[in-house]
């Protein structure tokens, strides 16, 4: 019996003022999202199903997420451990539907914040129909990894082993790497991609669907994303924030969307930065609030372009010392927990 689906990720969040994110009019015909779901052969058969993406922090897996979507689904930044959630991408083709859950980074530590992270790892793996493990090919198999290949070995589904940035390696050193890897998992294949690049990426995807089951799409072809717009708000100016404040600013920062109001033309939006620090909150208001204004500024004009309406974004810094120990704290980044909290207001 094949799998069962994990139920939370793979339903659409009806909520008017959170409604799960989708393609902007006028992008449509850009993408392959909504462009390449054109008509088939009578004899082809429509596959359907979700492929989690796992690995060690900072290999790509985001990167890899966004190049399928041709969306901005997870926020980059050369930071480890910049995606706290898992999140799902969802990619569109003639023949078939793929559902990528992006995942954040394996790896150990101790406060509630590397906590829930991993418990998001762990309810990314259940029930999806394949697994895919990524490496940075660029520093060879480590140690982080072989955790990586483990975990996915456990749960009784084909992996897929990808080796990430090719493009940084000469290409005599990829024979190699493949071998020392076949050695490390079971692997239903291994496949050298660069998604920054996007070499590979669609034969990968190609090999994802033929290990689908036959099934029907789960999403609408519109849809790139289950995240409500709310939370990939707040994501969009995190990202914005850490980029910044690279040089000054540890990965302590959070954002939460406080207000989301819809119109006709315009989204407004309400959103806190929070920091643990108060030589943190000088950082990222910056002299006479220049660096709270670039944040803004960045973050709304990409807002703009992934959402295709008018947004006005108002950010304010507030300090929380040592937020990232603290459960309550933590859970508020989950954006399935805050839609339970909007639900009951």
């Amino acid at each position: 019996m094949p799998p069962k689906k994990p139920s939370k990720p793979g339903k659409p969040n009806p909520h008017k003022k959170s409604k799960a994110a989708k393609l902007a009019p006028t992008a449509k015909a850009e993408t392959s999202n909504a462009g390449q779901t054109g008509t088939l052969k009578k004899d082809t058969p429509f596959r359907s199903g979700y492929v989690a993406i796992v690995g060690r922090p900072n290999v790509g897996k985001s990167t890899f997420v966004n190049s399928l979507v041709h969306r901005k689904v997870s926020i980059v930044t050369e930071r480890p451990q910049t995606t706290r959630n898992r999140i799902l991408g969802i990619v569109n083709r003639p023949n078939a539907q793929v559902v990528l859950i992006d995942t954040p980074g394996i790896h150990r530590g101790d406060t509630a914040l590397s906590k829930q992270m991993m418990d998001e790892v762990k309810q990314s793996l259940e029930g999806v129909d394949l697994l895919a493990v990524m490496i940075d090919a660029s520093q060879g198999l480590r140690r982080e990894d072989s955790l990586a290949i483990d975990r996915a070995s456990q749960h009784g589904v084909p992996v897929i082993l990808l080796l990430n940035k090719i493009d940084r390696i000469p290409k005599p050193s990829l024979l190699p790497l493949l071998e020392t890897c076949s050695r490390a998992g079971n692997f239903a294949d291994m496949i050298p991609v660069s998604a920054l690049r996007g070499d590979g990426v669609e034969i990968a995807l190609g090999r994802f669907i033929s290990f689908l089951p036959e099934a029907p799409a789960t999403f609408p072809v519109d849809q790139f994303t289950d995240q409500p717009e709310r939370f990939l708000a707040a994501e969009i100016v995190r990202e914005k924030a850490m980029a910044l404040t690279y040089q000054e600013l540890p990965q302590s920062i959070a954002v939460f969307v406080e207000s989301f109001e819809e119109s006709a033309d315009i989204i407004r939006i309400q959103a806190t930065l929070q920091v643990e620090r108060e030589g943190q909150k000088g950082i990222v208001i910056g002299r006479r609030g220049e660096m709270l204004k670039k944040i803004g500024t960045e973050a709304r004009k990409e807002l703009e372009e992934i959402l295709g309406i008018h947004i006005f974004l108002g950010l304010q810094v507030r300090v929380e010392p040592n937020w990232r120990d603290k459960s309550e704290q933590v859970k508020r980044l989950d954006w399935r927990h805050q839609l339970e909290r909007l639900a009951t207001d």
